[in-house]
């Protein structure tokens, strides 16, 4: 076999595997764009949950293809701890102003205030109190459905989870509550003051996701990338040095290139080491990657109070 022959096989496979890729990609846009046409049509007063992260860029995405830009049915619901990375909460208002969409954001701090979050002590993560704020948030615009973010990929309590989750009158998650979600058939009736929590892209994996933002060319705040940042190495993670993540005695601090994998409460939020400047990019360092996305970079994953698990419980996933 000569060496254009080779070339030419070689193009071929090439060939072969974007479109596979591409077939694949569609087929989940299609499910995600289902879903989201489910939700307009079965619910009265959704709203799709909107931080600014990699996840909600992706389903906002798919919702402009859903119903045309300018034109999502729902206001984008955001419940902030204060804490947020600021280029994330500067892209989540120009992404929501560029579509035209109502976002709606309730503050942990304002919780704090009514008396109804109470901290430990000043220092404790906020983000474990969100599930109050949002349930407020519920209560007060009396939404019937939200629309989550969440891949089953990420974490062992959202793997078991259903597209459709049913949450009781006090925002709960009861396992025997669920209902069967076979050939796509979904059971949204609800009794008064219940609700759902829909996930559209829960079939989606981190890869899927990095690989969808690169073939739609997906703006995202500009932490999702490499750049130097201040760090130290806390408990195996490497933590931004922060006004609100100080270092700690012992700990010496270093600069690194860094990016982030999934973004959140500044006090639980790590980067890791990454010199990828682009989606295509980071697609390479997701196929070789071997921890999930969360475990790798989420201080509040790895202790068992702020379980993602309870938190379910809680209300907030």
């Amino acid at each position: 076999m000569n060496a254009r022959t080779d070339s030419a096989l070689l193009q071929n496979h090439n060939a072969m595997s974007h479109h596979l890729n591409n077939s694949h990609l569609d087929a989940l846009e299609e499910e995600t764009i289902f879903i989201l046409r489910e939700v307009a049509a079965a619910f009265e007063r959704p709203a799709l949950l909107f931080s600014g992260g990699k996840d909600s860029l992706v389903m906002l995405k798919c919702a402009e293809k859903a119903f045309g830009a300018g034109r999502i049915p729902y206001p984008l619901l955001m419940i902030d701890t204060g804490h947020n990375f600021p280029e994330v909460t500067d892209f989540r208002d120009f992404r929501a102003k560029e579509l035209g969409a109502n976002l709606i954001v309730r503050s942990v701090e304002d919780s704090m205030a009514r008396g109804t979050v109470r901290l430990a002590h000043p220092g404790e993560s906020r983000n474990v109190h969100q599930s109050v704020t949002l349930l407020e948030a519920i209560e007060e615009f009396r939404f019937d459905a939200l629309i989550g973010g969440a891949r089953r990929d990420e974490e062992k309590a959202r793997a078991k989870e259903r597209i459709f989750s049913h949450r009781d009158s006090f925002g709960q998650w009861q396992p025997k509550a669920q209902r069967p979600e076979l050939w796509t058939l979904f059971n949204t009736r609800l009794q008064p003051g219940e609700h759902f929590r829909v996930f559209p892209i829960s079939n989606w994996t981190e890869l899927d996701v990095w690989q969808y933002i690169d073939r739609e060319a997906i703006a995202l705040p500009s932490i999702y990338y490499t750049h130097k940042r201040e760090v130290v190495d806390r408990k195996g993670l490497l933590m931004p040095v922060t006004a609100l993540t100080p270092p700690r005695e012992g700990e010496t601090v270093v600069t690194r290139d860094v990016r982030f994998r999934t973004v959140g409460d500044i006090t639980c939020t790590a980067p890791v080491e990454s010199t990828a400047a682009t989606a295509a990019d980071i697609v390479i360092e997701t196929l070789a990657a071997d921890v999930s996305e969360r475990g790798a970079t989420r201080m509040d994953d790895k202790t068992s109070d702020a379980s993602m698990e309870k938190r379910k419980k809680d209300g907030y996933f």
